[in-house]
């Protein structure tokens, strides 16, 4: 496995050098880092909304944050973690403007309540995944993506969600165990 933390290194350099260009504004660059990131952060908003058009807003959202905030980044290798970051807390803006007068969400609670037949059975094993995720809280989700979907460390996982390492690692311990149990379902 020599092969994987050299091409971890590589990307990484080349996400710093993006971001470079991006700072000195260069023609195309900041379309570039929508093309490499656009896929991957729908994704990471998708579980943390419902609808896939206010996926699309806030993710419309995100990319306006970091335009506009790219020359802030100082550490550019910290490119990843930034711009979930950035999701992060657009989504959830979205969700407070959007949820204000009925009951904050619990992203401590299990299983999300379901609707009509489950038919996990008929899926495959990565339809499997997606189903058991849609069926968990928030917070639980989005631990699972960035930490499997996503590949993030727990460490830029704390940093995203700006919790402390420890809290990491329990959740992602609890996520697993609700995972598993919608699973089994």
């Amino acid at each position: 496995m020599k092969g994987a933390p050299l091409a971890r290194a590589k990307q990484e350099i080349y996400w710093e050098l993006l971001v470079l260009r991006c700072k000195r504004r260069q023609e195309g660059a900041f379309e570039e880092l929508v093309r490499l990131w656009e896929q991957r952060l729908f994704y990471y908003v998708r579980r943390l909304v419902q609808a896939e058009e206010d996926a699309w807003d806030v993710l419309q959202q995100t990319w306006l944050s970091a335009f506009k905030g790219i020359g802030s980044l100082r550490d550019p290798g910290r490119l990843p973690v930034w711009l979930y970051r950035i999701a992060r807390n657009r989504a959830i803006s979205h969700l407070r403007a959007r949820y204000a007068r009925q009951l904050p969400i619990d992203e401590e609670s299990g299983v999300a309540e379901i609707e009509g037949n489950d038919n996990a059975g008929a899926f495959d094993d990565a339809e499997q995944v997606h189903h058991g995720l849609s069926r968990l809280a928030p917070g639980q989700r989005e631990v699972l993506t960035l930490f499997f979907l996503e590949d993030l460390t727990t460490a830029e996982i704390a940093e995203v969600l700006a919790v402390p390492l420890g809290t990491v690692k329990s959740r992602l311990h609890h996520a697993k165990r609700a995972l598993r149990d919608v699973l089994e379902r």
